[in-house]
């Protein structure tokens, strides 16, 4: 803090001046003593100065309506929302979330550091905080194709950026445990500075392996067993929450039936559409899903509050007290948390809600290269024996193997119940193809594709024959990126993601709608009504998520580390 702002802050906390508002009338959601505290808390120079009796040079009643700070999203991907991060902070601000810790990973597997200060650079002035944690695994895993390569030589640079707080989730967990040297300069150049994990299902062992690497935070805890095993071993917990994966009410059903201590868990979207936080919320859903589930208002706060900020070493963020930045939120009720008013640094954010996305450098909006499209690449020929078919499962983002007998006669044909599944490398042209079957999509009667891929970011597409297959392919192609759905050879919708193949360049109600009508699309055609089908599509060819996926290489068996058919 500036010497001249701590002394106006400090000549409001003594009333030797006024401050510069004064929320009067307030319940005090109180962080540090669990009680709601009734009061009027006193603002200067954006901070937090006091909570009393206090003049204002402006003074707002707030009527008895409760008062916490500002949410935190402990960990997302702004690029999962599709619309540029000026857009998403300001519907998100909306919802009272005023801290975002990012991982800026799917950019980078993309355009490298190009695409990071993107992100950055478009976060810069934003009505919120916007924090970063280092792509750590770009790429994932060495068998992915993706656009770019970043070593630590390359993050070292970003190690003096204040915005930067440490190692963004890391994925490829064997490289961890086997001490592979590559890895480990990544973990060695942010010694002493949060590293965030990605660790899904681990044996007993395996975690403590990775733990002992300076691993402290993971988001990829699907049940309360396993996310009781990593607090066990001192993880704190994000319980997310989002498009497709959606794992709060199994964790938190568990929190409530053995009574469990809520200290070591934060809430997380981790991956959300726009179109969702538009319609749902964003940390305020998790937070009102787990009220209503048996959490205590005042434990679930802490979990989008206090508890993310200590995580992350914000020392000023996350707490209705003097000395905290003055990021607050005022709610109807501690049941139904509809935010009413929001702050952020001192000032009502509705009046700071003028999104102006900088412009985005030509290059990142040419990243779609496509090789030659061989149909012949496409067919599965049939040898009488099982296939390792994809199984994909509601509300997850893992998936399970079935062997199974393919249906058709010379070659696999989907029958409605198993479809097809393909990847096609699009960074370098490569004409890289991978092909499986997956059940549990349900498609009919044409395909759907995307080039949002975690996290390779290739071009991945579902459908039940091969002539939309390509169709859709090519459409992607002539958009320089997106997601689209072709029904009986025609395009059906598109929308449209040049940036780097990932995030439009059109306002959020623009890709709202055309998301909306998409879906129901989707969901005509077959695909479950309790599945959203673009997010479960994108994490289908992400090789650190158990149990099987289709890369540009070839179905992969994650459990095994191998490729199954090529």
């Amino acid at each position: 803090m500036k010497l001249g702002k701590y002394i106006g802050c400090s000549n409001a906390a003594r009333k030797l001046e006024k401050a510069d508002l004064v929320l009067k009338n307030a319940k005090i959601v109180n962080v540090f003593t669990d009680r709601v505290e009734e009061g009027n808390v006193a603002i200067k120079n954006g901070m937090i100065v006091g909570i009393g009796d206090f003049e204002g040079e402006e003074e707002i009643d707030l009527d008895g309506k409760y008062l916490t700070s500002g949410f935190i999203n402990a960990h997302l991907h702004l690029e999962s929302t599709m619309v540029n991060p000026q857009f998403l902070i300001a519907e998100a601000a909306k919802h009272g979330t005023t801290t975002f810790i990012v991982d800026p990973h799917e950019a980078a597997n993309v355009s490298g550091t190009d695409g990071i200060d993107y992100l950055l650079d478009q976060t810069k002035y934003s009505p919120a905080h916007v924090y970063v944690m280092m792509a750590s695994c770009v790429p994932s895993t060495s068998i992915d194709d993706n656009g770019f390569t970043l070593t630590a030589k390359e993050m070292e640079p970003y190690l003096k950026n204040r915005r930067v707080l440490g190692l963004g989730e890391v994925m490829d967990c064997y490289a961890v445990m086997n001490g592979d040297p590559v890895m480990n300069e990544k973990l060695e150049a942010f010694d002493g500075k949060v590293k965030d994990g990605h660790a899904p299902n681990l044996t007993d062992e395996e975690l403590a392996a990775y733990v002992i690497a300076g691993i402290t935070t993971d988001h990829e805890g699907t049940s309360y067993d396993y996310i009781m095993k990593e607090r066990a071993m001192g993880m704190t917990c994000h319980i997310r929450e989002g498009s497709a994966a959606r794992n709060l009410e199994a964790i938190v059903k568990g929190i409530v039936e053995n009574n469990t201590n809520t200290e070591g868990f934060c809430f997380c979207t981790d991956d959300k559409h726009i179109e969702d936080i538009v319609r749902e919320g964003e940390i305020d859903h998790n937070v009102r899903k787990a009220v209503s589930m048996g959490i205590s208002p005042i434990a679930a706060v802490k979990m989008a509050t206090i508890q993310p900020a200590r995580c992350y070493g914000l020392r000023r963020t996350g707490a209705v007290a003097p000395g905290y930045d003055a990021d607050l939120v005022v709610w109807d009720s501690l049941k139904d948390f509809n935010a009413q008013m929001v702050f952020y640094n001192g000032k009502r954010i509705d009046s700071m809600l003028k999104v102006k996305p900088l412009p985005c450098p030509q290059h990142l909006m040419d990243t779609v290269h496509l090789g030659p499209i061989d149909p012949e690449k496409l067919k599965i020929k049939l040898d009488g024996q099982p296939f390792p078919v994809i199984r994909m499962i509601p509300g997850e983002i893992i998936t399970n193997r079935e062997d199974l007998i393919l249906p058709g006669n010379e070659y696999f044909e989907p029958d409605g119940t198993i479809d097809k599944i393909a990847v096609f490398e699009r960074h370098r042209a490569t004409g890289k193809t991978g092909v499986g079957a997956i059940k549990g999509f349900g498609l009919k009667g044409g395909a759907i594709a995307s080039s949002v891929s975690h996290d390779s970011h290739n071009i991945i597409v579902i459908g039940d024959n091969d002539a939309d297959i390509i169709t859709a392919v090519r459409e992607l192609e002539r958009c320089h990126g997106g997601l689209t759905i072709v029904e009986n050879g025609s395009v059906f919708e598109t929308v449209e993601l040049p940036i780097m193949g990932l995030i439009s360049d059109r306002s959020n109600s623009y890709v709202t709608k055309k998301v909306r009508k998409m879906t129901t699309k989707a969901h005509k055609m077959g695909v479950p009504k309790d599945m959203e089908p673009f997010i479960t599509l994108s994490f289908m060819a992400l090789p650190v998520i158990p149990s099987i996926r289709c890369t540009p290489r070839g179905v992969y068996s994650v459990n095994e580390g191998k490729f199954l058919r090529p």
